[in-house]
This record gives C-alpha cells, structure tokens and sequence, in this order.
C-alpha cells in the first residue's frame, strides 16, 4: 500500500465557482484519488477555500460586506457544490483558521531565518479612485518582452515570463479599467536566484512529467527574479517578523499564503482524527507520491515556487540553513494541470459573463452527467470549448443509450425471466472473449488512471461498455426462450461484464456506480460520497468542512464473480435522456446568445 497525496488546487472564495474551475482542480482529483483508494493505496486528499487578498476585498466592496463575511458566505457555497459534485476530500477546509495562519507563518519564519526572504524597495500599484493597493494579478496590460496584450503584473500567460506590475504597457485596473498609479513600498521578497539551482537540479529528475509542464518550468528557471510575498492589504496573515508584525497595512501575499496550504490542510487533518503527526506519513517518506492537481495558469506557483519555498524551509539552497519546525519537507511527485475549458472560445470568466456555475448545473443535470463530458471532453491536454450541443449529444447518445441502456435492458431481462442473477451454463467461445475484454480493462484502465490520464481511461472504460452492447445484440437472448440454458448463460455473463464496466467507471461516475451496484442487488455504500460537517473555532461562527469516511466503500479495483441467485428488482432508467432543443437553446440560467 502506497501514500498518496492529491493536493487540489484552493478555489478563490470570492464567488461561486463555474465548471471552468472544476474541470481543472476538481473532477480530475476526485477520478484520481478514487481510482487510487479502489487500487487499495492510503490516499489524502486535501485543499480549501483560498480566502485571502484582493479578490475577496473587491468582492466584499461591491456586496456591502466585510471580508471575513463574503469569505464565510462563498466558502460555504463553493463547499456545497463540491459535495455535490461528489469531490472525495479527507479535508476541504479554510485559508482564515488558526491552523492554517501558524503553519504559513512558521514556513515564512524558516525562509527569513535561512537568508531567502530578503527586503526591498519596489513600486507598488494603488488604485487611483479607492487609494488601495492592487494585487499584482488585478493589473492588465500589454507584455514589454513579447507583446502580448493581456499580460498580468505578475507573470505572462504567453511568454511564461515573470513580470512586475511597472512593467506592463498600458498598465490598467481589472477592477475598473483605470490606470493604477505607482508608489514606493518595501517588502519582503523570496529569493529564487538563491534557490534556483536546487531546483534545476530537482526538475532534472522530473522526467515523467506532462512535456508542457516540464518544457514551461525549465523555461521559467532561466529567467527567474526574486518574486514579492508580502503586500500592502490588511486582509491577509499578518507578517511574523520583528519591525512587521505591528503594521496592520502589511500582510503575506495570498498566492504564498494559499500554496503553503496544501500543507496546513494535512497537518489540520492529522489533528482532527486524533493523530497530530500523521501527516508526516505523506510529506517525509520517501516512498510516498505527492500529485498536484490545477489549471495551466497555475503551473508556476506548483512547479517553481512551492518548490523553491521548500527548498528554502528545508535550509536546502545556495545559503544552506536549518529545516523548520516541520522537518525536512517532500515536492511534488507530479503536476496535473488541465488547460483551459472554454465557452464559445472564451476563458470562462464571471466579469465577462461566460459562465455556468456548478451549483446551477447540479440542481439541473445531476454530477455524473458533468463529471463524464469533463472526463470524454474536458481540457486534458489542450484548451476545449463546452458547447450545450456537445453536453446534450454525449449524455444522450454516450452514457443513457450506451452505458444506461446496457445497464437498463439487461437487469430487466434478468429480472423478467428468472427475478435474480441466473446460473450460467457452459461457455461459448464469445461468452468468454467478452469476459477477458473486461478482465483485461483493469489494467488497461488502471495504467491511464495511475498515470492521470483520464481520456484514455475513459475510453478504454467505455469500449468494454460497446462490446458489451454488441455482444448482448448479437446473442439476443430475448428469442432464447425455447433454450433457457444459454439465455441464463447469455444474461449471466453480461451481467458480470456490467459489474466489472460498473467497476471501471466507479472513480469518474460514483452516484451512477452506487445505483448499479444496488440495481445488481448490492448492499451497503459501494461509492463513498463527501459530507458537509458544521465546525467552528473558539469565538468564531459556524463553517462546514468536507471530509469522508472513504474506508468503509466496497469498490475495490478487481473483478469478482456476480454472486448467482441474488435477487434483482425491476430497473429504474439510470440516465435520462435530454432534449435535443437544449443544444441549441441552452437553459434558462445560461442561455445560447444568438
């Protein structure tokens, strides 16, 4: 049994989250660390709402609301679409908790105390109609090294180059769409020459990482400046350092603040279940697999600077230095990042209103129905356009004609002719082929997903689900009524294959599975699902965590025999069929602009 972290990307809590988000950090994790406890491997998998910065500022100004409200109101919504989405968190927690604020200001204490945060004057961005500081990522201009003109402050999304706010052409407010004046302003600044040979070195070994990954993060180590991790915001963990700490105007930057999380959320977990020091059992064993999981625009902040910030708390740079309070901390084995999933050709984007909440797609279509088109056509490897047409075509002809109907019809048929799983008699030889199709997918299927390549399961998944169909048209088993011998060995072998398929498919469709599993005559949870659990820290309000007692499933990644003479009761259609119209419509909440 292996360890294996999914640490998933921390949504902003600055309003609900759209299925852009989630078909970057959240269903790509969720398929992963499924198929992985199926696999019988020890996995946690941790993350939260990201509630710090300028975001959740903006966003409290424009409701009325202070920023701890507006992170209290969007934490508890994002984490009830993510339960509704069936995201398997051992810990969704929160960025504004105690915990998370001492473990961030410990790693920020070590990095001083080992030379690599180092002050310096710069300019800094102030809004000319409010007077506040501008985060980095809120100013948009044209990129000085390649011309790009939507470059961020900190970073180009085309070039890949690590930018400064001052440098931009035509520098702008995404805010408001002002030009931002600049003021000097010292802070504090994480010194990645000093640790970018430690991490050269360390990229060199990554020989197993996605090329874009990889080929992107050696590009970035040939250009890298010291990048700032304290800001003028009093929304943020206060700085921990003589002559700092006082100043209630200076605070950690939130992208430091959020990639340190991934790290508070195992120690907060380790502590909930009453054993304090079991997250070491996945950030210091060697043995132990850390998988990060995000969308393209967040490769930096995992293949570079949580590195290099570890490098750095381990006293493991070009100024040597002690290890923190935590001892010496493991990278990431592997960086999943998805590409962007786009509508009608756009980043989804709330401020340019191309966007489709999770929340209003669940209470419509359910989470299978999105879990799957993420999983056949999501932005696994390169950026996809969600199209209403797309969704309706591959639910209606994919999963309830092939999958649902494969399901439906031979249950049905079990049921009608003999009201329980039949006796099988000898086998022919397509009985038998059928059934080494779908003992051979385990592997086959198990590989993709072990490796986080999520299409090609699927496809493998889904072609054991075809052969199926034909096999079961081919035997037609309904004119078999003068053999009932071989109808019962035609019934019993499809059904054995629609258990093994219902296997198969359990880490990306686990409310379909659950359903399966009960329609075969299982009992029990077959598919652990999250669970909102109402928490609170001492003097503070009411907050839901997601956590889950996984362990318990009885989904395990092997085949086993169809138990004979279990009873089966009269099917209920797994997925209904939409109408064709929404491909050209849309819903009402998200209509089709013509």
């Amino acid at each position: 049994m292996s360890k294996i972290l999914a640490a998933v990307a921390w949504p902003y809590a600055n309003g609900p989250r759209h299925i852009g988000h989630v078909s970057g950090f959240g269903v790509p994790s969720d398929v992963f660390a499924r198929y992985q406890r199926m696999a019988g491997n020890d996995v946690l998998m941790v993350s939260g709402s990201d509630e710090h910065g300028t975001a959740i500022q903006v966003q409290a100004d424009r409701e009325g609301l202070t920023p701890q409200q507006t992170a209290d109101k969007y934490h508890r919504i994002i984490a009830g679409d993510l339960q509704g989405l069936g995201l398997s968190y051992d810990l969704y927690t929160r960025t504004t908790t105690r915990n998370h604020t001492e473990v961030v200001q410990e790693l920020f204490r070590a990095l001083h105390a080992n030379g690599y945060l180092v002050p310096k004057t710069q300019l800094g961005a102030i809004s000319s109609a409010t007077g506040r500081t501008l985060a980095d990522r809120y100013i948009e201009g044209t990129c000085p090294l390649c011309g790009y003109p939507g470059a961020r402050g900190d970073q180009c999304d085309n070039c890949g180059r690590q930018l400064d706010p001052a440098d931009l052409i035509e520098p702008r407010s995404r805010i408001d769409g002002e030009k931002p004046l600049f003021v000097e302003t010292e802070h504090f600044f994480l010194d990645l020459p000093a640790l970018s040979g430690a991490l050269g070195r360390w990229l060199e070994t990554r020989t197993d990482w996605r090329p874009n990954v990889l080929n992107f993060s050696r590009q970035l180590l040939k250009d890298l400046k010291p990048r700032p991790v304290t800001r003028d915001l009093d929304w943020g963990i206060p700085i921990p350092v003589a002559g700092w700490r006082d100043n209630p105007m200076k605070s950690i930057y939130v992208w430091f603040d959020a990639v340190v999380g991934y790290l508070s959320a195992s120690v907060e977990w380790a502590r909930r279940t009453g054993q304090p020091e079991a997250w070491r059992e996945w950030w210091q064993d060697p043995a132990a697999s850390a998988y990060y999981f995000m969308g393209k625009d967040n490769i930096t902040f995992h293949s570079v600077i949580w590195p290099a910030i570890l490098f750095g708390a381990n006293g493991q740079g070009s100024r040597g230095g002690q290890p923190s309070s935590f001892g010496l901390l493991d990278r990431p084995t592997e960086i999943v990042s998805s590409e962007f999933l786009t509508m009608s050709g756009s980043k989804f984007s709330t401020s340019r209103q191309t966007v489709i909440y999770v929340g209003d797609f669940l209470r419509e279509f359910g989470p299978d129905a999105l879990r799957y088109f993420i999983a056949v056509a999501g932005p696994e490897n390169h950026d996809t356009d969600f199209t209403w047409d797309e969704f309706v075509r591959r639910t209606n002809s994919e999963l309830a004609n092939e999958w649902g109907n494969l399901v439906n019809r031979s249950i049905a048929m079990a049921h009608r002719y003999d009201g329980a799983i039949p006796t099988p008699g000898p086998l022919a030889p397509e009985d038998a082929a059928l059934l080494e199709t779908a003992r051979a997918a385990y592997d086959v299927v198990g590989a993709a997903l072990g490796r986080a390549r999520f299409k090609q399961a699927m496809a493998e998944a889904m072609r054991v689900v075809s052969a199926a169909n034909k096999y079961l048209s081919d035997s037609e088993p309904w004119k078999l009524k003068d053999d009932p011998a071989r109808r019962a060995t035609v019934l019993h072998t499809v059904l054995q294959v629609v258990q093994d398929a219902n296997t198969l498919l359990t880490p990306f469709l686990p409310h379909a599975a659950q359903k399966v599993y009960e329609q075969l005559g299982g009992e029990g949870t077959w598919a652990a699902q999250p669970q909102l659990v109402e928490t609170a820290e001492e003097g503070g309000a009411d907050y839901p965590i997601l956590t889950g007692g996984y362990d318990a499933q009885e989904a395990v990644w092997a085949t086993s025999p169809i138990p004979v003479g279990r009873p089966l009761a009269k099917p209920a259609p797994l997925f209904p069929k939409l109408d064709e119209s929404l491909g050209q419509t849309g819903p009402a909440w998200a209509p089709i602009e013509n």
